[in-house]
């Protein structure tokens, strides 16, 4: 991960890219990870670790309805997340991160290893589904930062 996130630092550098991150269930894993790197200064603006409904709620104002209806793992919570993150940042790339790490936690409908991952670079957003299956509570946080770093990385 720590070249990757060299390199992707290098690359907003020279792109002049702003980025930003809500993290819930890596909790500041990837904003460790981006300004371990020297010169991540000139380009990362934010991090914010929402780890709780009410922190997703009050600072990134996801409306609580969602939240609700939906619950803070699903994708509609991840899209609320990245579009207000990136109202509040003012950057170019704004990511959210909402999962569940376990190993508790879990049901049949949002197993432990249910990670929604939320991407808005300019006015486009996407938002990525996954399932790490089979690994602990470090491994699922671990893969989640990996995976974000290698889709940052292709649509930089």
């Amino acid at each position: 991960m720590k070249t990757l996130s060299n390199k992707i630092v290098k690359k907003l550098i020279r792109k002049k890219i702003k980025i930003s991150f809500a993290e819930s269930c890596t909790g500041g894993m990837l904003s460790s990870i981006i300004t371990s790197v020297s010169g991540s200064s000139k380009v990362f603006t934010l991090g914010l670790v929402t780890y709780s409904n009410k922190a997703k709620i009050d600072i990134l104002k996801v409306p609580k309805k969602i939240i609700t209806k939906y619950g803070a793992v699903s994708n509609e919570c991840c899209i609320s997340m990245v579009k207000n993150l990136s109202k509040i940042s003012k950057t170019n790339l704004s990511v959210s991160i909402t999962g569940i790490a376990g190993p508790n936690g879990g049901t049949k409908l949002k197993p432990v290893g249910l990670v929604y991952i939320g991407i808005k670079k300019g006015n486009k957003i996407i938002t990525k589904k996954n399932l790490f299956k089979n690994k602990n509570r470090i491994s699922i946080q671990k893969v989640t930062v990996s995976t974000v770093l290698n889709i940052i990385d292709k649509i930089i």
